[in-house]
C-alpha cells in the first residue's frame, strides 16, 4: 500500500534508493515515481531501500513517490503468449505499437493476454474431483500448433465446487471453483501469474536420455545435447552464433521455442521478427510463429530490463514445459545479460570481482542454466527445457569470466571459430574447442534409432579429425611432400570430412536440415572411401593417382546431390567407389 513517507531519493541511473523505507521486502516488484515506472527492490538496510527500475529513468526527481505492490517481480501466465512478442518484463510490444507508437512510453500497462479475446475451452474435471497443484483443468487450442492445458497454481489444493457453465471463456472469467480442506473456495480462470526469479516445481527430474535433433551434421552427430540440457554458443563477432541459434530455433524437434534477445542489435532482432514470421514450420505445415514467443530486449532498451529479460523467457518456458512440452530456450546473448549485471553492480558501489564483474556472477549464471531440465511434472507428464545460451567474449577470448563461468555450468560447448567463419564455413563449430558430456547418456538411443554402429562411425570421423590437426601441425612447419602416402590420405580424407560433412548450407533447400539417417549414411559413405583408399595405398598406389579420379571432390557434393527423402541413392555412390578403385588398381 502507498505510503506518503516513501518517497525517492536519490537517483543513479536505473539505481533508486528510498530512505528510512519500513515496508518493503527484498526482490518486491514496486512502481517509481509519478509515472509509476516498474521496479524491483534488490538491497534493504535499515538506512536505504535500493531499487532497481526496468524503466528509463530521466526526469525522475527526489521526492516522488514510490509504490509496494506487495508482491514479486512477476509475469501473467495463460493462452495468448504464443505468437507474440514481449519485452524485457513481459509487456506485450504488438498491443504497445497500437496504443502508442513505435517508441515504449514509460509507465505504461498493459496486460500481457488480451482480456477480451474469447477462447474454446474444454473443461476436463467435474464437481466432486480432487485437485492439487499442477492437476490440469482446462484446455484450449491456443494456436493450430499447440493445446493450451490450464493448471491448478501452486499451492492450492482442494475439491472440485463449482463448473461454470460455458464453452468459450475470457482468460479472467471464472471457470471452476475449488475448495480446500479449510473451507476457503478458490476461484480458477485460464491464468495465473508467477515470480520470474522461482523456478517451477516438479515432481521428479529425468536422466537425459533423449537428443534434440536439430538437423545440424556438426551438432547431431559429433556435439549433440540432450533435451533438457544445457549447451554454450561461444564466439566472437561476426562468428555466427545469432545464426546458429536461428538454424537450431527454426529445425529442431523441440515442441516450443523461447527465444530470448537479450541486449542484442535492433536489427538483429528485426531478422528474427521477419524471419521466423515467413517461416513455415516443417512438423505441420503452419507458420513457425504458432509455437514460438520471442523476448526482445536489444541495446537500446533499459539496461535492468535487459537483466530480468532472461528470467522472462525461461519462465515462460518452465510454464510450457509442465503442460507436457519439449521447450527450447535460445539467450542471445547471455553476455550482454552478465554487462548488465555488472553495470548495476557498479552503481550500487560493490566490490568488483574479475574484470569488473560482480562476485555473484557465477551463482546466477549456474541459477539460469540449472533451470534446464528433462522432468516428471506434478500433473504426471513429461517435459523438458533445454536452453542454448550464446556467449559474446570481447575479441574471442574464452578464458574471460563469463565465458568460463558458463563452461562450468553447462555440459555442451560448441566453440565458434573466427577463422572458419571468415572461410564462410558455417556452422563455424570449431571441431577441436568443442565437447559434449553427453554421449554416455544419448548413445543407446543413437544405437536404438539412428543405427547400432552410429557412435562408432562418429568416433571413426572425431578421430581422423584429430589427425589431420596433429598432421596439418607438420605440414605448416615443413610441408606436405614429406609424409608417408597414408597421412595424406588422413588429410584428403578429413578435407572431404570438412567440406563435405561439417560445412553445411543453411539457404540450401536440401542441406538447411539433414536427417540424422541421412547424416549416418553420409559418414558411412565417406568412410567406406577412406577404407578402400587405404587399401590402395597399402599396396603402393600413389595417392596422387587416387586423388586425380576426382571420387574425393564428388562425395564433397554429395550433400547438395541426393535428397532428404531418396537416402536409397548413397547405393550408387559406394558401387562408384567401387568402380573407381578397381579401375586404379587395374591401371
Amino acid at each position: 500500500m502507498f505510503d506518503l513517507e516513501n518517497v525517492i531519493y536519490g537517483i543513479n541511473g536505473p539505481v533508486v534508493t528510498v530512505k528510512h523505507a519500513k515496508s518493503f521486502s527484498m526482490l518486491e516488484m514496486v512502481y517509481v515515481g509519478k509515472e509509476r515506472l516498474a521496479g524491483e527492490v534488490i538491497g534493504i538496510t535499515d538506512e536505504l531501500t535500493t531499487i532497481q527500475v526496468y524503466e528509463e529513468t530521466t526526469g525522475l526527481r527526489p521526492g516522488e513517490p514510490v509504490e509496494g505492490t506487495g508482491s514479486p517481480m512477476n509475469i501473467l501466465l495463460g493462452p495468448g503468449l504464443l505468437n507474440n512478442i514481449f519485452d524485457g518484463i513481459g509487456r506485450p510490444l504488438k498491443e504497445i505499437e497500437q496504443q502508442s507508437g513505435a517508441f515504449i512510453p514509460r509507465g505504461v500497462r498493459i496486460s500481457q493476454l488480451d482480456p477480451q479475446q474469447l477462447w474454446e475451452t474444454t473443461i476436463l474435471v467435474a464437481p466432486g474431483d480432487t485437485l492439487s497443484g499442477g492437476d490440469i483443468y482446462a484446455e484450449c487450442p491456443e494456436t493450430a500448433s499447440i493445446t493450451h492445458k490450464c493448471m491448478v497454481p501452486n499451492g492450492i489444493s482442494g475439491v472440485v465446487s463449482q463448473v461454470y457453465a460455458g464453452s468459450r471463456f475470457r482468460v479472467f472469467d471464472p471457470v471452476i471453483d475449488l475448495t480446500d480442506s479449510s473451507g476457503t473456495v478458490h476461484t480458477l480462470n485460464l491464468c495465473q501469474r508467477w515470480p520470474i526469479r522461482t523456478p517451477r516445481p516438479v515432481a521428479r527430474r529425468l536422466p537425459p536420455t533423449l537428443p534434440l535433433i536439430t538437423g545440424q551434421r556438426v551438432i547431431d552427430t559429433l556435439f549433440p545435447v540432450s533435451k533438457g540440457g544445457a549447451a554454450a554458443i561461444p564466439g566472437g563477432f561476426g562468428t555466427g552464433k545469432t545464426m546458429t541459434q536461428h538454424q537450431i530455433a527454426k529445425w529442431c524437434d523441440a515442441d516450443l521455442i523461447v527465444y530470448v534477445g537479450c541486449g542484442e542489435r535492433g536489427n538483429e532482432m528485426t531478422d528474427v521478427l521477419h524471419e521466423f514470421a515467413e517461416l513455415i514450420d516443417p512438423k505441420n505445415g503452419r507458420p513457425m510463429m504458432e509455437r514460438t514467443i520471442l523476448i526482445a530486449n536489444t541495446s537500446n532498451m533499459p539496461v535492468a530490463a535487459r537483466e530480468a529479460s532472461i528470467y522472462t523467457g525461461i519462465t515462460l518456458a518452465e510454464y510450457y514445459r509442465d503442460m507436457g512440452y519439449h521447450v527450447a530456450v535460445m539467450a542471445d546473448s547471455t553476455s550482454r545479460w552478465a554487462e548488465a549485471l555488472r553495470e548495476i553492480s557498479g552503481r550500487l558501489e560493490e566490490i568488483p570481482a574479475e574484470e569488473g564483474f560482480p562476485a555473484y556472477l557465477p551463482s546466477r549464471i549456474s541459477e539460469f542454466y540449472e533451470r534446464a531440465g528433462f522432468t516428471i511434472n506434478r500433473n504426471k507428464t513429461e517435459g523438458s527445457v533445454t536452453i542454448i545460451g550464446a556467449v559474446s567474449p570481447q575479441g574471442s577470448d574464452f578464458s574471460e569470466p563469463v565465458t568460463q563461468n558458463t563452461r562450468r555450468f553447462t555440459r555442451c560447448f560448441w566453440a565458434l571459430d573466427k577463422a572458419l567463419a571468415y572461410q564462410r564455413h558455417y556452422p563455424a563449430i570449431n571441431w577441436m574447442d568443442s565437447y559434449t558430456e553427453y554421449f554416455s547418456d544419448l548413445d543407446p538411443w543413437y544405437q536404438q534409432h539412428a543405427g547400432g554402429d552410429f557412435p562408432k562411425l562418429r568416433q571413426e570421423i572425431g578421430r581422423l579429425l584429430q589427425e589431420e590437426n596433429k598432421l596439418m601441425e607438420i605440414v605448416k612447419l615443413i610441408g606436405s611432400d614429406v609424409l608417408p602416402d597414408d597421412q595424406k590420405l588422413i588429410i584428403e580424407i578429413a578435407r572431404v570430412i570438412r567440406v563435405g560433412f561439417l560445412q553445411q548450407n543453411a539457404f540450401h533447400a536440401e542441406d538447411t536440415y539433414v536427417p540424422l539417417e541421412k547424416q549416418k549414411l553420409m559418414m558411412e559413405t565417406i568412410l567406406y572411401l577412406y577404407h578402400q583408399a587405404q587399401k590402395l595405398v597399402a599396396a603402393a598406389i600413389p595417392i596422387s593417382g587416387i586423388l586425380r579420379s576426382g571420387i574425393f571432390d564428388k562425395l564433397t557434393k554429395m550433400k547438395y546431390e541426393i535428397p532428404n527423402n531418396q537416402p536409397e541413392r548413397f547405393r550408387a555412390y559406394r558401387e562408384e567407389i567401387d568402380k573407381t578403385m578397381a579401375e586404379i588398381a587395374s591401371a
